[in-house]
C-alpha cells in the first residue's frame, strides 16, 4: 500500500477537477433575460443587410473522385 502514495496528488487533482467541473456546470437560474424592442429592431436590421462578400465572385471548386484508396494520383495542370 505504501507503493502507491505518489498516485495522491494526481487523485487529488483529478478529484478537485471533476468537482469543479461539476459545479460549472450546474443549471443556472431560469430567470429570462429581459430584451428591449431596440434589440429586436437592430437583430432584424442586420439580419435584412446584405453579405458582405456577396459581390465576390466565388471560385470553382474541384471535386475529387473518391477512389477509397489514401494515396492519391498527382494533379497535372494542363
Amino acid at each position: 500500500m505504501e507503493i502507491l502514495w505518489w498516485l495522491a496528488p494526481a487523485a487529488g487533482a483529478t478529484v478537485l477537477a471533476m468537482l469543479w467541473a461539476a459545479w460549472a456546470g450546474r443549471p443556472q437560474k431560469d430567470t429570462p433575460r429581459e430584451r428591449s424592442e431596440a434589440d429586436y429592431e437592430r437583430f432584424a436590421a442586420a439580419i435584412a443587410k446584405e453579405h458582405p462578400a456577396a459581390h465576390y465572385p466565388r471560385l470553382p471548386q474541384v471535386h475529387d473522385r473518391s477512389t477509397g484508396i489514401a494515396v492519391r494520383p498527382s494533379r497535372r495542370d494542363g
